[in-house]
């Protein structure tokens, strides 16, 4: 793997020094802009920018003092000078892209650092692919940090993943380079019921020095809530309403603010700061998950400072909650998150501080994006054939693997139901009364059956449940080997015939999301590579998303990014209902419940 260098503060010290007095003259100078300086929360015009080494030496009205023969000049003409934006919690593995097409898809909306988890293919590849995604990302041209995924199953003893993350694997990633701390950590009633092995990561990732993040998925901001902050996580992204931002900072912990592909929590809590008047500096923007759709057409972190504003936030707090105050959060304040001097030259020139059009995108001094059009490389790392050969289903499945039994004797059920909620991670525990045909369950208006395929260990498994909310309509199924966070294979259909042709199709793909109705296939997004990603140029991967999206919308489903709900099915740690390799879990209780229940 070959790393981009970049050189440390001390190296180039002497130099920026020199810039900065004018005793040498600077790489380049960005001159006469409008300086968003997010320490002061200041916009202030006819001000210059000196860079060298990839660093800021100077930030003042005249720069001139900066300017050699050789000094490259960047003409501002006005236009604010931004820092390049921060996303603070994200998972590459979402935008279905690796991290160097992510890095390819987001440079151009101005985000030049990103805080990623990879859990979703440490659920898969353990620790192996927690290293190959971390080397991806340290040959990027922008900052690209990695946290280590802590939970691995997400939920011990109700789920089974391919891999277990342990102890002894945090420790050693907190060793590695690109490392800035502790993925979140979703096992939130292990930390609650002190789980040594849950402190253990924790302690290992304290010892490092390093940021340990959150994950309470829970609506009870009582004494469970004040166990899990005294057992060390320090942000959470989890939070849906007013209540839940201003419960976490009182309890001094940063609450990270998402608008993902599918999760609009930013206007709901936002009002923490722009109505009840709280500190802003702890109150922090970040996407969560943006699949690749998102990313082309709409935008990144800018999309989320756009939202921040209409949701009527200042446009400068905004801009610290997607700057300096991610970089504060994670010890970073002195290399990215503003336009000081020192720091890594990151620089967004704009025209308009409320619309935000990313005009440029300057990273560690190099223009790295112009008008929207990228204009560096983003290297790739040589992905591994075992890397992409990882949906291992046993056998060929037949739409007997999708029937459920009925009882002896019955004419119809009550059934355990998932309810998905537009917009929003969390489902809803409802029950409904089926009817029986031919000894079989079967799902019945907007009630339609769910699956668990189990794709690790060829076991043939197959876990059958309902789910609603979807409005699927005809003989059609859906299957995704994207399943938070196990990442099994989730298959949803109205009929067991199809459901078996979505999820034969991915075994021998390899991976990704397909939908099936009359025995025709309608959409395909191939995902070699750990059943997750594709190497594929971002553009290509959306225009197969949006191909299904519209699959989705012709099989009834009008949800506004419904894949991201259908992803999470499985997702154990976030309530109320959810399904496993293991059953239908209630995670109100944490406890596996029976899909069937008898009528009174």
């Amino acid at each position: 793997m070959e790393r981009r260098t970049f050189p440390t503060w001390p190296e180039v010290a002497p130099r920026l020094i020199a810039v900065a007095a004018g005793r040498e003259p600077a790489d380049t100078v960005i001159r006469n802009g409008i300086w968003i300086n997010v320490h002061s929360r200041e916009a202030l015009p006819d001000h210059s920018i000196a860079i060298t080494e990839g660093r800021i030496a100077y930030v003042g009205p005249d720069a001139s003092h900066c300017i050699g023969p050789e000094t490259e000049i960047i003409e501002a003409k006005g236009r604010y000078m931004i820092p390049g934006l921060c996303d603070a919690h994200m998972h590459i593995e979402s935008g279905m892209l690796t991290p160097a097409e992510f890095a390819r898809a987001v440079i151009p909306h101005g985000t030049t650092s990103m805080f990623t988890d990879p859990h979703e293919i440490a659920n898969v590849l353990g620790l192996d692919g927690v290293r190959m995604m971390h080397d991806e990302a340290l040959m990027q041209p922008v900052n690209i940090f990695t946290q280590m995924p802590s939970c691995a199953p997400s939920a011990p003893g109700l789920e089974t993943t391919g891999y277990e993350i342990t102890p002894e694997d945090v420790a050693e990633a907190m060793t590695w380079p690109g490392i800035i701390g502790l993925g979140e950590m979703m096992n939130f009633p292990g930390v609650i019921n002190a789980n040594p092995k849950m402190l253990a990561e924790i302690a290992a990732t304290q010892r490092a020095g390093k940021t340990v993040g959150g994950h309470y998925a829970s609506p009870d901001l009582g004494p469970d809530f004040a166990a899990y902050v005294a057992g060390g996580p320090a942000d959470d992204h989890e939070g849906t309403c007013e209540a839940d931002a201003i419960a976490r900072v009182r309890q001094g912990m940063r609450s990270m603010m998402r608008l993902g592909s599918a999760w609009y929590d930013v206007e709901s809590q936002i009002t923490a700061v722009t109505e009840k008047g709280l500190d802003p500096r702890n109150f922090i923007l970040c996407t969560d998950d943006c699949h690749s759709g998102t990313l082309v057409n709409e935008g990144h972190m800018n999309r989320v400072v756009r939202h921040a504003i209409a949701c009527g936030c200042d446009p400068l707090i905004a801009l610290q909650m997607a700057t300096i105050n991610t970089a504060t959060h994670f010890g970073l304040e002195r290399e990215i998150g503003s336009i000081t001097p020192g720091r890594r030259a990151d620089v967004i020139l704009s025209s308009d501080l409320t619309e935000l059009p990313i005009e440029m995108v300057v990273a560690r001094g190099q223009v790295v994006a112009e008008n929207g059009g990228i204009t560096v490389e983003c290297p790739h790392y040589d992905w591994p054939d075992w890397a992409r050969n990882t949906v291992h289903l046993g056998h060929a499945l037949t739409a007997a693997d999708f029937e459920i039994p009925a009882p002896e004797g019955a004419n119809r059920v009550r059934a355990n139901v998932i309810g998905v909620v537009e917009n929003q991670a969390p489902t809803r525990a409802l029950k409904a009364e089926l009817p029986i045909i031919g000894g079989l369950v079967e799902g019945e208006g907007d009630v339609c059956q769910i699956a668990l395929v189990e794709r690790h260990r060829a076991t043939g498994g197959v876990t059958n449940a309902f789910v609603s909310g979807f409005g699927y309509r005809g003989k059609m199924a859906m299957a995704s080997t994207v399943a938070h966070d196990s990442h099994h294979m989730i298959v949803v259909g109205t009929d067991r015939e199809q459901m078996a042709l979505a999820a034969n199709r991915l075994a021998e793909v390899g991976g990704g999301v397909t939908i099936f109705r009359d025995g025709e296939e309608l959409a395909l997004v191939e995902l070699p590579i750990a059943g997750l990603m594709s190497d594929s140029p971002a553009t290509q991967v959306a225009a197969k998303a949006q191909q299904m999206v519209e699959a989705m919308q012709a099989c009834g489903c009008k949800l506004n990014n419904a894949y991201m709900q259908h992803s999470l099915l499985a997702l154990v740690v976030i309530p109320e209902l959810r399904i496993s390799d293991l059953g239908l879990v209630d995670v109100r209780t944490f406890e596996k419940i029976d899909l069937l229940e008898p009528l009174a």
